[in-house]
């Protein structure tokens, strides 16, 4: 009880982001979901019932799911897992396919080059790793001290409608680069112009691993700062935000602990107040666990080595061994 009680509300908070890289309720019955034998994601037992409805394109086997490995090349994994995902949506069976977006994420391993492109509501069902990019907009107010824009997204948002979430935020979808986002996402969202996009700042990266109803979503956002004029006002262009708040740091914080703040936003923020030495080894008794938890190694956990057997292909069970042991 008394080490329950030690526990700070931003440790918890940071839990409660990574609740599936510490706790996952689905962790043993998941599944790694192989693409040309290299690990790509995870898949759930609540959605295994629907890929095994279709064998020739998802082998699934005691251990693990596999694309089929006679799709040779990235266009043709493409258009089978779409033919798939579309059948599915068409069903309705699947709540993460009703926010259907027609922008598709790549699907990688790490260090080999992209192996095919998927309808971006449906990652979570695989588990992919999913890349996205985050801009910090603060101000330096001569009576308030510093402050941080947020957004409230818009009500007819697909996934956590009506939250409170960081000024500007997109995926990285395919075709589009890193900074490439974030200008598109600052311009779109909050109608940054191009003079003070260019003074953004590059400052690191977050990664996590959420697990909700929907799905997995092992997240790395790229993070960017930039310092805005006291007269400049965020205004939403895309239809996706439905207001703009700018908050003292004291303000951010009742914030990120409220329950209208976006959960899997919090990591860009806490980031942000660590980097500002608003957060302190001195001020957060749980500093270093606190630290560790916005930077999951997503990368390393996808990048286990397989066991070839002898006909060359990996031994899946092994792997699978190897995931539930972390």
């Amino acid at each position: 009880m008394a080490e329950a009680m030690d526990v700070s509300r931003l440790l918890r908070l940071a839990r409660q982001f990574n609740c599936f890289y510490l706790h996952g309720l689905h962790r043993g019955e998941c599944k790694p979901f192989i693409v040309e034998g290299h690990q790509v994601g995870l898949v759930r037992s609540d959605f295994l019932k629907h890929l095994s409805r279709y064998p020739e394109v998802f082998h699934v086997s005691g251990k693990c799911v596999e694309l089929n490995p006679a799709f040779r090349d990235y266009r043709e994994r493409t258009i089978k897992v779409a033919d798939v995902l579309q059948k599915l949506k068409l069903e309705d069976c699947l709540s993460p396919l009703r926010g259907w977006r027609d922008e598709c994420y790549a699907v990688s391993a790490p260090g080999y080059p992209d192996l095919f492109e998927m309808e971006r509501s449906a990652t979570c069902l695989f588990g992919i790793q999913k890349y996205g990019v985050t801009i910090n907009g603060y101000v330096k107010h001569p009576t308030k001290g510093l402050c941080i824009w947020f957004q409230q997204r818009s009500n007819t948002k697909q996934t956590w409608p009506g939250k409170w979430d960081n000024m500007v935020g997109g995926g990285l979808s395919v075709g589009f680069g890193i900074l490439e986002t974030a200008v598109k996402e600052a311009a779109e969202e909050a109608s940054v112009p191009p003079n003070l996009a260019s003074t953004m700042k590059p400052v690191g990266c977050v990664s996590f691993y959420f697990e909700s109803e929907r799905g997995l979503f092992p997240n790395t956002e790229f993070i960017y700062d930039m310092e805005l004029p006291i007269d400049f006002i965020p205004d939403n262009s895309d239809g996706e935000v439905q207001s703009f708040e700018l908050l003292t740091i004291s303000e951010s914080l009742d914030m990120l602990f409220s329950p209208s703040f976006k959960t899997t936003s919090a990591p860009v923020v806490i980031d942000f107040l660590i980097r500002w030495g608003l957060i302190t080894p001195d001020n957060e008794p749980n500093y270093a666990e606190l630290v560790e938890l916005l930077h999951v190694p997503l990368r390393s956990i996808y990048k286990l080595p397989f066991h070839k057997q002898e006909n060359g292909r990996p031994d899946a069970e092994s792997h699978y061994t190897n995931f539930t042991k972390l």
